[in-house]
């Protein structure tokens, strides 16, 4: 079958690629983890923490720069005071919507318990705290809500890949979804995308009224994945502040500058790199009819999976084809599971899959609805997190020499596709 379809795009040609630097605001933290060293010494919410309490450190699943290195400085500071912090991963359904799955996770992102110097507690079980209104369920990691003192949540601030609201991914979040584990996402989700900016913060408000959830640490990053805000929010300020880190969120996202292009490439998807394998913010292709923005693309290919996503391949439904090797390197069940529990199916089905790279690339050019394919406007990126340094097509080099945030810095050439059709990474 592979050979009938490397027939039916072997003819299409690649163009050419020329590496160009995209130039956006990069402030940023000159020290971040000292930053967040000294709010914690300072900041009026941390005081609530007393010597002998058994902390919650609530970490999730994504990729926030030196994520690592800011829960260790928490789990620092919180023993220079006497508690006896431990890690929860609070990340919904990710890790494959199990316990060891969800520690697995952490280790990936740097956060052993020999590395952490504190025990990480993962459990599945929840227990239910109370019922919204509308009658959704409100649940809380059964660890967290009865055997700690104490909560401290941390995460990153930036746009939600599938709703918009004065509250998105954040804080609010972390607690109600990512504390709630896979029943609480499952029950966030249950009314769908369309009520999501309501029930995030109504959920969030029920677990700090109930839970000794003392105060986040918010992170913004700019357009570099780099920390360029660190706060420590306690809970009486922490949602009206949230809506304004989001703001400046929003403000300092990257982008592809080209409005509108035939063919975007994208080298790796995964959960570290977004909820959605890759940011739709960046590519302009949502999940769901409630959120909006970017870029006008005709056709998406995915190429591979990043090994912390730990198989877990959501959003390869989104895109229009991939490759045998992500399909290979996908836990399907765990994907499946995203699904089932965001009740967002579309983005993990298996998109059209080609057996390499190279077939893959000329599948997406055959299909772009271009009289000649030589002229496609194509563009490849490592990731949606890393978009400083990215490839053109030659054909959009005029336009990238007008442009006044980008440089050019290379000459066109060739894909280096090896034997078997793959790109090097």
């Amino acid at each position: 079958m592979s050979d009938i379809l490397r027939q039916l795009v072997q003819h299409v040609p690649i163009p050419k690629m020329v590496k160009i630097r995209q130039q956006f605001d990069d402030t940023r933290l000159p020290d971040p983890i000292a930053e967040l060293r000294a709010q914690l010494h300072t900041a009026e919410a941390v005081r609530h923490i007393r010597a002998g309490q058994k902390v919650a450190v609530a970490v999730g699943s994504r990729g926030i720069s030196r994520i690592d290195e800011l829960t260790k400085a928490v789990v620092d500071e919180l023993k220079r005071l006497g508690a006896e912090p431990f890690l929860v991963p609070c990340m919904g359904s990710h890790g494959g919507a199990t316990a060891e799955g969800q520690r697995e996770v952490l280790a990936h992102l740097g956060m052993d318990e020999q590395r952490m110097g504190c025990p990480i507690r993962s459990s599945m079980e929840v227990v239910e705290l109370d019922r919204l209104p509308n009658g959704l369920p409100v649940y809380c990691d059964r660890i967290a809500a009865e055997e700690a003192d104490a909560i401290v949540v941390i995460n990153r601030i930036k746009p939600h890949t599938a709703f918009r609201g004065p509250i998105e991914s954040g804080l609010l979040k972390m607690i109600a979804i990512g504390l709630g584990k896979q029943k609480g996402a499952e029950a966030c989700h249950q009314l769908g995308f369309k009520y999501m900016a309501d029930n995030v913060p109504a959920m969030a408000r029920v677990m700090i009224g109930k839970l000794p959830i003392v105060f986040g640490v918010a992170v913004v990053e700019n357009a570099y994945d780099q920390i360029c805000r660190i706060e420590v929010l306690g809970t009486a300020i922490m949602e009206e502040r949230e809506q304004e880190l989001l703001a400046e969120a929003k403000r300092r996202l990257p982008s592809i500058l080209f409005p509108e292009l035939e063919v975007l490439v994208i080298d790796y998807i995964g959960k570290n790199i977004s909820g959605d394998g890759a940011d739709p913010n960046i590519t302009g292709r949502y999940p769901t009819p409630y959120a909006h923005g970017g870029p006008d693309i005709n056709k998406i290919v995915v190429l591979d999976l990043t090994p912390e996503s730990k198989g877990n391949a959501n959003g390869v439904g989104t895109a229009d084809f991939t490759t045998s090797r992500l399909v290979a390197k996908a836990d399907w069940p765990g994907t499946y599971a995203n699904g089932l529990t965001s009740t967002v199916c579309a983005p993990t089905k298996q998109a059209t899959t080609l057996e390499s790279d190279r077939d893959a690339i000329q599948a997406a050019i055959k299909t772009s609805n271009i009289l000649d394919y030589t002229t496609v406007r194509l563009i490849r990126i490592r990731d949606t997190l890393h978009l400083g340094e990215i490839e053109i097509s030659e054909t959009l080099l005029a336009e990238a020499r007008r442009h006044p945030q980008i440089e050019v810095i290379s000459e066109p050439c060739e894909l280096a596709f090896d034997a078997d059709g793959f790109l090097p990474k």
